[in-house]
């Protein structure tokens, strides 16, 4: 069976008490609202992923990195390692999120490496992949997405990929309030397990975790997550409130 994953991006917003604050009501309210077995997962801001994450010890909530390099050390100021991540208590760590793609130019070959190195961490990879408005009109855009999967994760073993989640996000729908309709969203991640299975079997493929990260909200949660092949969100905006974000945990 297939694990529910919500995990909440909280991009570069909120300071270190603010994420404290947030992270605090986040697991009180998971504690005593959430009866599913949904994992629940906090991506903060590197700056308060070692105190967020010593904060949500002992409950049913994890953290994550919202991105790593693609080298284990070294001269290279400014970044984070994986070891450095896994060092601070976190277990997951975004990987290919369009924001990443498009302002910093992250490119296929540069997310392998980081998957590479996620994995030998023993950290949980949640990888990001999605179209344009551009690409989706233009008919392109599920053999864009395949391409986005085949180039950064098919070099994987069987038993290596299914250690991957994957979060399906239309860049047409990331902030700016609008949402993949529920038979475009199921298309697209029935199109990505269809693919996985093309390269690692069917059996490999129901394992496989595929999040939609496009506007999910409380309101239009149970909806998506209602469909045969999601599995979950990667929550933007709606994580950065304690209550819009438990309300989605709860829309299984």
């Amino acid at each position: 069976m297939r694990k529910k994953i919500v995990a909440g991006n909280w991009k570069m917003n909120k300071t270190l008490e603010e994420g404290l604050t947030l992270a605090s009501e986040v697991v009180n309210m998971v504690k005593d609202e959430v009866n599913n077995q949904a994992e629940v997962v906090l991506c903060t801001p590197a700056v308060s992923l070692h105190a967020v994450s010593k904060l949500v010890e002992g409950s049913k909530v994890k953290t994550g990195a919202q991105n790593c390099y693609d080298k284990e050390s070294g001269a290279y100021t400014g970044e984070i390692s994986v070891s450095m991540i896994r060092s601070v208590g976190a277990s997951h760590v975004i990987l290919g999120h369009s924001e990443r793609r498009e302002y910093f130019g992250e490119s296929n070959t540069m997310l392998a490496d980081k998957v590479n190195l996620t994995l030998k961490a023993g950290l949980t990879p949640i990888f990001c992949c999605g179209e344009t408005l551009k690409q989706r009109e233009a008919g392109i855009h599920i053999a864009f997405v395949n391409s986005q999967l085949t180039e950064s994760l098919f070099h994987l073993s069987a038993e290596e990929f299914q250690k991957v989640v994957i979060a399906y996000e239309p860049i047409w729908a990331i902030g700016t309030g609008v949402t993949a309709s529920t038979a475009q969203a199921q298309e697209m991640h029935a199109e990505i397990r269809k693919h996985i299975a093309s390269k690692y079997g069917q059996a490999v493929a129901d394992t496989i975790s595929i999040l939609y990260g496009g506007s999910c909200k409380p309101d239009n949660a149970k909806e998506l997550f209602a469909c045969k092949d999601v599995d979950g969100g990667l929550i933007g905006g709606a994580s950065l409130k304690s209550r819009d974000f438990v309300d989605i945990i709860k829309s299984f």
